[in-house]
């Protein structure tokens, strides 16, 4: 059964928190820092900790029917108001009090990840990173930034599976080389085809895929890279103050993402080496493993939320690097009169350069 772990000073009692800037756990109302070696005695202690065990037995309202499958109730420690969350939410803030907990059942035993990499922006970059990512784009709607609202900044720790591989790859091209010329009669092309073997080895260390169901893979690939050399073995006391999820899309399920990943690496990688040739195909491909392994990690992740028109917007900012991506509208009616300009100044050239043919020939 999961249970609540609440982080609280103990100098004031207020409720701690990660914190980017000092990279430590610090408590926002006496300003105390904690080590965060200190508290993993005190991980070990909140785990033992009974919760309160109320239950009640009313007939008041009816049954559901299938729809609470994926919910759960938590009582918060310090306001007793009542958390409710899906089954895969493993950090989150009370409602009420805004109190950040961690359900300890759902990041202990298999689902423990092995690592973790903690936020280093907080909720004010990533509002920044929003405004810089709007700002100077000119076929956005000039309303857009008077009328859009955010309607919510989280930091979510997105959970991911991290994939090690050798790989032994051999891959056969299709490329081609074509050279034109002309006399006083024809124009002639002429092209050569070209079949090119290349085979090797290559290693891939900790290739993410993203392990929830929630997140898309796209906006969570597109934030890409994180830098690995900054993880650090997981504590839950990262995840205080921020929501977290455990996985739902587990290793297995992950596989046939990270082959596909691999693969194009790999294929990629070997086409590199082919130049020289005006067109270049991968024609057929072999990638086999070798002591291919899993590790399981938490990213950290700034989502935010916009509306616009009654249509949602979702950005993403990487919690590590600060590469903020989304997609934004686009006014139409700016985008025909760029497309306008473009042909005007094309034509433009076009009949200047006419005109200096006719001029000197």
């Amino acid at each position: 059964m999961s249970t609540l772990l609440d982080y609280k000073c103990p100098c004031c009692g207020g409720a701690i928190e990660f914190n980017t800037s000092v990279q430590k756990m610090k408590c926002p109302y006496c300003d105390t820092e904690f080590e965060m070696d200190a508290l993993k005695d005190l991980d070990k202690e909140l785990e033992n900790e009974q919760g309160d065990d109320m239950h009640w037995d009313t007939s008041a309202g009816c049954e559901w029917q299938g729809e609470d499958e994926n919910l759960v109730t938590y009582i918060c420690q310090s306001c007793a108001g009542e958390i409710v969350c899906d089954k895969t939410t493993a950090a989150t803030a009370c409602p009420y009090c805004g109190n950040p907990v961690v359900m300890s059942g759902n990041v202990s035993g298999m689902l423990k990840p092995d690592y973790i990499i903690p936020f280093k922006f907080d909720k004010k970059a990533a509002k920044e990173g929003y405004l810089r990512h709007i700002k100077g784009k000119r076929l956005l709607p000039k309303i857009f930034k008077a009328e859009n609202h955010i309607d919510e900044i989280k930091g979510v720790y997105v959970p991911v599976w991290l994939f090690d591989a050798g790989t032994d790859a051999n891959i056969r091209y299709k490329a081609t080389r074509m050279r034109t010329w002309s006399d006083s009669n024809y124009n002639y092309t002429e092209t050569k085809y070209y079949a090119i073997l290349r085979g090797g080895s290559v290693a891939f260390e900790r290739v993410p895929v993203d392990g929830s169901v929630k997140m898309d893979d796209a906006l969570m690939e597109s934030i890409e890279p994180y830098n690995f050399n900054e993880a650090v073995d997981f504590q839950t006391a990262y995840m205080a103050g921020y929501l977290a999820d455990k996985y739902d899309v587990d290793a297995e399920q992950s596989i046939i993402r990270a082959n596909e990943r691999i693969k194009h690496s790999t294929e990629e990688a070997f086409r590199s080496t082919v130049q020289g040739y005006s067109t270049v195909m991968t024609d057929s491909s072999s990638v086999r493993f070798q002591n291919g392994k899993a590790k399981y990690a938490l990213y950290p992740v700034w989502l935010l939320n916009t509306t616009y028109k009654d249509k949602k917007y979702t950005f993403a900012m990487n919690g590590q690097t600060g590469k903020f991506v989304g997609d934004l509208p686009c006014d139409k009616s700016l985008y025909k009169k760029y497309l306008f300009s473009i042909a005007g100044i094309a034509s433009a050239a076009v009949f200047a350069i006419t005109w200096l043919i006719h001029l000197f020939f």
